[in-house]
């Protein structure tokens, strides 16, 4: 088994004129090929909680990447927690100065890690310094709580945040692929920043959520619908969607494909890819004296399919 004698490793002040091919280390972790599906040990004989421990900062227990800093005694940390514990080593109080764990670096450069999302089914291994650009769009990472009306943390796969809206948020869940919902607001001149209603629709064995807001754009408050997709944006793709909205013998209509929940609320609200009803217009829609909103949006989602003799696209509609 291989092994890592830290008392050999020689680190130096990054202020000496040493070249990184000067140091001398007896450190030697070769990088090996993992099987498909990561197993509890790597193939070096190195444990990766071994390895995750000895380059994990003590302070903030993230992954550490250059400049790794230490202390005189050897206690390393990260460059963000340098600076955050005004320059003394969090374990022996001694004074940080410049001093770079150049070795320490070395060996996170040989290292070749599963992605931290492999229990969610990520197969993929990478280079330790490559490992924090894939995770941040694996596409096995959790998804973000789709639900705007609070800045929710919570995150998870699509069956946990299902249950999740439905426990926490107290989201309204239906089951079909159409819908017709009324909303109504008896001051429709205060218009503030805030989601009105999210509703969750199940069909196709997908989940997607169905949001309607006011909001001021510029200086018009207008009202927006638009549906986001329970998935990634690949899967989304595959589904397109409706939305109609009317009265007094006028209506406004909307095609286009769901958003994926990777894109938060906000983004896809900003970017005005929805059903967008100016305030005129929506009291137009709503009749009597103009002093009361009622909306009626209607609207259905269908699953694209291919036809492979014409090569195009034709709508499955559910029933």
């Amino acid at each position: 088994m291989a092994t890592i004698e830290i008392e050999n490793v020689e680190c130096v002040s990054s202020s000496d004129a040493i070249e990184d091919e000067e140091i001398q280390s007896s450190v030697h972790v070769h990088p090996h090929n993992f099987p498909s599906k990561p197993q509890n040990t790597v193939s070096s004989g190195i444990a990766p909680t071994s390895v995750h421990e000895l380059l994990e900062c003590p302070v903030c227990t993230n992954s550490m990447y250059p400049p790794i800093h230490q202390c005189h005694n050897g206690h390393t940390l990260c460059s963000t927690c340098k600076t955050r514990v005004h320059n003394r080593c969090p374990t022996c109080r001694q004074e940080l100065g410049d001093i770079r764990c150049l070795a320490l670096e070395k060996v996170a450069e040989s290292l070749e890690l599963p992605c931290k999302y492999y229990s969610l089914g990520c197969p993929e291994i990478f280079p330790y310094y490559s490992k924090v650009k894939h995770e941040a769009l694996c596409n096995f990472r959790p998804y973000n709580c789709p639900y705007a009306g609070s800045e929710c943390a919570v995150t998870g796969d699509i069956p946990c945040l299902v249950s999740h809206l439905r426990d926490e948020h107290k989201v309204d869940m239906h089951t079909g692929c159409t819908f017709n919902h009324r909303y109504v607001k008896s001051n429709p001149r205060e218009v503030e920043n805030a989601t009105w209603m999210l509703t969750v629709f199940h069909c196709f064995g997908q989940y997607f959520c169905l949001h309607f807001e006011a909001f001021q754009l510029g200086m018009a408050p207008v009202y927006m619908a638009f549906l986001r997709f329970m998935g990634d944006e690949n899967d989304a793709r595959n589904y397109s969607y409706s939305l109609e909205v009317g009265g007094n013998g006028r209506k406004l209509i909307w095609e286009g494909t769901p958003r994926s929940i990777r894109d938060s609320h906000r983004k896809v609200r900003d970017s005005h890819d929805g059903l967008i009803i100016q305030r005129n217009m929506a009291l137009f829609f709503s009749g009597g004296d103009r002093k009361e909103l009622k909306l009626r949006v209607t609207g259905r989602i269908w699953k694209e399919q291919q036809n492979p003799d014409a090569g195009v696209c034709i709508p499955n509609l559910c029933t």
